[in-house]
């Protein structure tokens, strides 16, 4: 078995829903293990994998995708992130595991949900590392609402065991008395808080940039989006005034209805497919189709996501809305995050690596410098392919960037700088367009998931980076369809793997 087999199911053994999400045989019956001797014996096998890694003589860039994902599993088990995780994001253990059962199939495993959240609640329970006391809050109120509805068909015969588990949980939430308050929301709090971080931003951005230098970065880039917004809104409404403009922009233009907000989406995604073959060689053979987040969903859910299609085939690759609050959200985001979700955006990027013959390794590592890099770079690119039917639209486009760009600020100052809740909330009110629940939701999302916000930007900049020294060697020789190619088809790696991978086609004669 080759070191790339070894942590490719390392790596699925760690998150087995990430193998349903792709559609990948061989763990529809598994589910994490979260006790604490579970995630010793699988770092402890990780860390075997690495260090034979040093000496291995596999192909750099399949070495490079192995070294990450290995260190992925080591920092984040280290942080023991489960244990102060509570709230109602994706990435929650046992709000994730709800949201998750309805969209794929279960069968196989929910005979082991109950366990899973009795680890949840035994680790939430036994550590010394506090959640927030808004989140524990949340975490509660989330699973009474789980209980609180009929018996969903996922649940099957095991309804009654899994009810009492998460039963369980929100007991053990509520009987927590000493959570954090709004004023230490960092990790920066907890015990090896500092190293951590440093060791969670270093993993989410694949880069050596520290916290202070991710913080700084974050200041500049909203400050020179002022300038863009100013000159849009001075081509739009004939005024350049800043706070203007993200008033008329939280106050005005909104959908007015559900079924508004689905035909653009489905327009904006069939105008970007028709433009695509300017742009890309090679086009996913896989279709993408917009639905709608189940009803019961729709109060955790984020506002879009995108699920691939199965190896399978057995379904398209799903573009999600949420359309809930659809009458107080500004339509002006709509195209933009359709080209980052779907086309150009994640669905080209995971589904033709999915097409490749390259190792599972490599087809479906999960790195979110280069996954989320890829959706903001395409965010611009719809720009260069004239996609954008307006410059409300284009203001939608500032509006996601001035968003990943606060992100870089907040992250850092709440996990590295000891900022206190309110502080985040209150610079993100400031800097840009996004309405208070929407900043309450965010903030709270990066409390849960230290550093992940990070990787968004980064990976935008480097991908630009990277293409901007590629036309400069190639001149004309530079094909953009060419690099784009190059990009996708070599699935998620590292940003200094993707470097090495595009300086050698650019030097290739």
């Amino acid at each position: 078995m080759s070191l790339a087999d070894e942590m490719f199911q390392a790596a699925m053994d760690y998150k087995p829903f990430r193998a349903a999400m792709f559609g990948v045989p061989g763990w529809d019956d598994k589910v994490d293990d979260l006790s604490v001797e579970g995630e010793q014996a699988l770092r402890a096998r990780v860390a075997d994998i690495l260090r034979r890694a040093e000496t291995s003589d596999e192909d750099p860039v399949t070495l490079g995708v192995i070294r990450h994902q290995g260190q992925t599993i080591v920092d984040r088990i280290d942080a023991r992130l489960v244990e102060h995780t509570v709230a109602t994001g994706l990435g929650t253990p046992v709000n994730g595991l709800l949201m998750m059962a309805s969209q794929v199939d279960v069968s196989q495993r929910v005979d082991k949900f109950a366990r899973y959240v009795e680890q949840a609640s035994q680790r939430v329970r036994d550590s010394d590392r506090r959640p927030l006391r808004r989140h524990l809050q949340a975490g509660a109120q989330r699973v009474e609402s789980f209980l609180a509805s009929p018996v969903q068909e996922w649940e099957g015969d095991h309804s009654a065991e899994i009810r009492t588990a998460v039963a369980g949980f929100r007991d053990v939430l509520n009987s927590i008395e000493d959570g954090r308050g709004d004023d230490k929301p960092g990790i920066c709090w907890l015990p090896d808080g500092e190293r951590n971080y440093a060791n969670l931003a270093r993993n989410y951005t694949t880069t050596s940039r520290t916290p202070d230098e991710l913080h700084r970065l974050g200041l500049d880039l909203i400050a020179s989006l002022r300038e863009e917004y100013a000159e849009i809104g001075s081509r739009l409404w004939g005024t350049s005034d800043v706070p203007e403009i993200f008033h008329r922009l939280r106050t005005e233009l909104l959908w007015d209805n559900e079924a508004e907000m689905v035909a653009s989406a489905e327009e904006a995604i069939a105008r970007a497919e028709a433009e695509a073959p300017k742009w890309f060689g090679r086009m996913p053979r896989v279709g993408c189709q917009v639905r709608l987040v189940d009803s019961a969903e729709r109060a955790t859910a984020p506002i879009a996501f995108y699920q691939p299609a199965p190896l399978n085939g057995t379904r398209p690759g799903t573009y999600w809305l949420n359309p809930l609050g659809a009458t107080e959200r500004s339509r002006t985001l709509s195209e933009v995050t359709a080209f980052h979700e779907a086309v150009p955006g994640h669905h080209y990027q995971l589904s033709i690596a999915a097409e490749t013959d390259m190792h599972n390794m490599r087809r479906f590592a999960f790195i979110e410098a280069y996954l989320e890099g890829w959706g903001l770079y395409t965010e611009r690119l719809a720009d260069e392919m004239g996609l954008y039917s307006s410059d409300e639209q284009r203001l939608g486009m500032l509006g996601l960037d001035a968003m990943r760009a606060g992100r870089l600020v907040v992250d850092t100052g709440i996990h590295a700088f000891g900022w206190t809740r309110q502080q985040a909330v209150d610079y993100l009110r400031e800097n840009t367009v996004m309405p208070e629940p929407e900043i309450n939701s965010e903030i709270d999302r990066y409390i849960e998931t230290p550093g992940q916000a990070l990787a968004y930007m980064v990976g935008r900049l480097e991908i630009q980076r990277v293409r901007a020294e590629a036309e400069t060697k190639m001149g004309e020789r530079f094909d953009v369809r060419a690099f784009h190619d190059l990009v996708v088809g070599s699935g998620a790696v590292p940003l200094p793997t993707l470097e090495h991978i595009v300086t050698e086609w650019a030097a290739s004669p």
